[in-house]
């Protein structure tokens, strides 16, 4: 209830903190895997680990199509009252991430190698890769069960469980990543045996808290049918992250395939250095996103749009003035950040020089992100999916294809330049498209604002 009646800022700094705090620490649970494989096994192995982002992405597209899905439908229903539904959705959740978890893994294990080529592996860096991956994969399952539940769980008004879950994962990542890479000399496995231990006990405990029948939103007999409307409705507003991380698989292929071409396998390790550095700016960003999530769906579901703009308008400030710092930690302290993965000089030298080219449009990354989000919290599928694509497919994948060759041909840098070129481009050209159809949109609010108020 207090969503629709509490203070905007309050609610947002009630709801966007932990879920801050929760994605700084999935993203550096990304960055400890990376940090202590560099420092333990080698810069071929950041470069193995870098060719299963796309992998990754692969699999975190389907647990985001669920997990996003759920919980706005969740959050919308809430500020509906309808809470049986509510409570549908839930038992849905935990049987769609069971069967899309297994068969997701299933297949994967099956063509392993050939997908692991196909993304830019070779000789050297494949057994990197595949040994990260075997372990990945067999504990699919539990990595879509648990972003999944911690998605409920924040739509359900539990926003700092879920924070806990998420510092619980990376704490107990943190812990066992040196233990099994430098005490047990498992190497790269170690980090995937680590990374799916963390996970499994925090799934345990988010099992435990949503088996509470004191919680409005538990498990229940009769909510584990799949109903089709129920489906249909997650899977339709879960389309949008789906593709955005589709599309993000297809281009890291593109990518890793560009630097091994113009650069090598160091340089797609270099690339696997910044991504993981902007990874962590980036999911601070969609921790804001995922406080105002529930703050605009249920006041959108309410038809209060006056509340709606205002959490919009604070989540766009903060989101700009983060991308702002990202972007001067990216050009002014590239170098002592990328020490943190590696000693080779080589690689240092790579990853500074992609980090300042990649960063240089940073500062309108936030506002691009936060206004898909805020379409996707409204049950605005078909805008979220095309702000979603615009980026990666329409202005990444053109630059990626073409900037090379010509940074070849007339310019007298190397054509890996137009690899990390092509990322600031896209930012910039997504992002005028973004504010083009965030206009439009608030002006429909300020219209319907205007009819309310002199009804």
């Amino acid at each position: 209830m207090e969503l629709g009646t509490e203070r905007i800022r309050k609610l947002l700094m009630q709801y966007s903190v932990p879920a801050i705090i929760a994605m700084t620490a999935s993203s550096l649970y990304n960055m400890v895997d990376s940090i202590f494989i560099g420092q333990g096994v080698g810069p071929l192995a950041i470069s193995g680990l870098a060719l299963t982002f796309p992998l990754m992405n692969l699999s975190a597209a389907f647990g985001a199509m669920v997990g996003v899905g759920a919980a706005t439908m969740i959050s919308m229903r809430l500020g509906q009252r309808d809470y049986d539904t509510a409570k549908q959705v839930l038992g849905n959740v935990v049987v769609l991430n069971t069967i899309i978890g297994i068969v997701f893994a299933v297949v994967m294990l099956l063509f392993l190698d050939p997908v692991l080529y196909f993304f830019g592996a070779s000789e050297a860096t494949l057994p990197y890769a595949r040994e990260y991956m075997e372990i990945i994969l067999l504990g699919n399952v539990v990595t879509h069960m648990y972003l999944g539940l911690n998605a409920v769980l924040r739509a359900a008004g539990h926003p700092r469980k879920s924070m806990y879950a998420t510092i619980i994962t990376v704490i107990l990542n943190a812990i066992l990543d040196p233990l099994f890479i430098f005490v047990f000399d498992w190497g790269i496995r170690g980090a995937a045996i680590a990374t799916i231990l963390a996970q499994i006990v925090t799934l345990g405990w988010q099992l435990k808290i949503l088996s509470n029948r004191d919680e409005l939103l538990h498990f229940r007999r009769g909510i584990y049918r799949l109903k089709r409307k129920i489906v249909e409705n997650i899977l339709s507003i879960g389309l949008s992250p789906f593709l955005m991380n589709l599309a993000a698989c297809f281009i890291a292929i593109i990518i890793n395939k560009g630097f091994k071409e113009h650069g090598g396998d160091l340089m797609i390790g270099a690339y696997g250095i910044t991504n993981r550095v902007a990874f962590l700016f980036v999911m601070v960003v969609m921790g804001l996103n995922q406080g105002m999530q529930p703050i605009a769906g249920y006041n959108y579901g309410a038809r209060q749009y006056d509340r709606v703009l205002r959490v919009l308008r604070l989540t766009l400030y903060g989101a700009t003035l983060l991308s702002i710092f990202a972007f001067l930690v990216g050009e002014f302290a590239p170098r002592v950040v990328v020490r943190l993965f590696t000693n080779d000089e080589e690689l240092i030298a790579l990853a500074v020089t992609g980090m300042r080219l990649s960063f240089i449009m940073f500062p309108v990354v936030g506002f691009q992100m936060v206004a898909t989000n805020f379409f996707q919290s409204l049950g605005m599928a078909s805008k979220a999916i095309f702000l979603s694509l615009t980026r990666q497919l329409l202005f990444l994948l053109p630059c990626l294809l073409f900037l090379p060759r010509m940074f070849m041909s007339l310019t007298p840098w190397e054509g890996s330049w137009g690899v990390w070129c092509s990322l600031p481009a896209s930012d910039l050209l997504s992002a005028i498209v973004t504010a083009i159809l965030l206009v439009r949109q608030l002006r429909r609010f300020n219209t319907e604002i205007s009819t309310n108020n002199h009804a």
